[in-house]
């Protein structure tokens, strides 16, 4: 219990604090099994009028984390077009393909969120809406989430 007293410490440092959880959330939009919300949570909970900028940055780290997955997929897809020397043909995915960029709104779901980012690359949906997309869904992930689990947690925690 102690090395988490520890981390909410500094995460709660001004210096820190905001800077960490940006970075916590784009590595856990990778394909790293990482969860951002508890930095989010403790960083609220520490500096309650941090509760925006915490939303905010985490989206934007989370964002940009998926749009990371975007270009890799989209450099696999490249990679093997080019080692199969034709385009490659994704027929499972045809689902995606009808979604289009809006998909990208399902990027905050656990386990599947993120592969779908790398996917809309691989099927080279269109970057700028699915970031897009990508970062609304993500918004409301991080809004809802830590609303939610400040009232659930006790003030004292």
């Amino acid at each position: 219990m102690e090395m988490w007293t520890h981390l909410l410490e500094w995460l709660a440092l001004p210096q820190f604090g905001l800077s960490t959880v940006f970075v916590i959330a784009f590595v856990s939009a990778t394909l790293l099994p990482l969860g951002s919300e508890p930095a989010v949570l403790g960083l609220v909970k520490l500096n309650p009028g941090l509760f925006w900028p915490a939303v905010l940055v985490a989206t934007v780290g989370n964002t940009l984390g998926g749009a990371l997955n975007w270009w890799m997929g989209l450099g696999a897809h490249k990679v093997v077009d080019r080692a199969k020397g034709s385009r490659t043909d994704v027929h499972a995915l045809a689902w995606l393909e009808r979604f289009g960029a809006r998909a990208c709104l399902l990027s905050w779901l656990p386990v599947v969120g993120d592969p779908l980012c790398a996917v809309a690359g691989w099927l080279k949906l269109p970057f700028w809406p699915c970031v897009f997309y990508m970062a609304v869904g993500k918004f409301f992930r991080y809004l809802i989430i830590t609303s939610a689990l400040l009232t659930i947690i006790p003030a004292g925690l």
